[in-house]
C-alpha cells in the first residue's frame, strides 16, 4: 500500500501545479452545500451568545 492519499496529493503530480483553494473559499462552498446544518449552527450560536450575554449580566447587575 502507498502512503498517498486524495487530500495530500504526490508533490510530483500534475495536481499539484495549480494553487489549492484558500481555507475561506472552501468553507463558503461547504456552507453553500449543507445550507440547512450552517443555519442551524449559526442560530444556535447567535441564541447561545445572546443567552450567555443576557445571563452574565442579569448575574452582574
Amino acid at each position: 500500500m502507498t502512503n498517498s492519499t486524495p487530500e495530500s496529493p504526490n508533490p510530483n503530480s500534475p495536481e499539484s501545479t495549480q494553487p489549492q483553494d484558500s481555507y475561506v473559499k472552501l468553507a463558503m462552498r461547504n456552507m453553500v452545500k449543507k445550507r440547512g446544518v450552517s443555519l442551524k449552527h449559526f442560530f444556535l450560536t447567535t441564541f447561545g451568545l445572546l443567552g450567555f450575554l443576557v445571563g452574565i449580566s442579569y448575574l452582574t447587575r
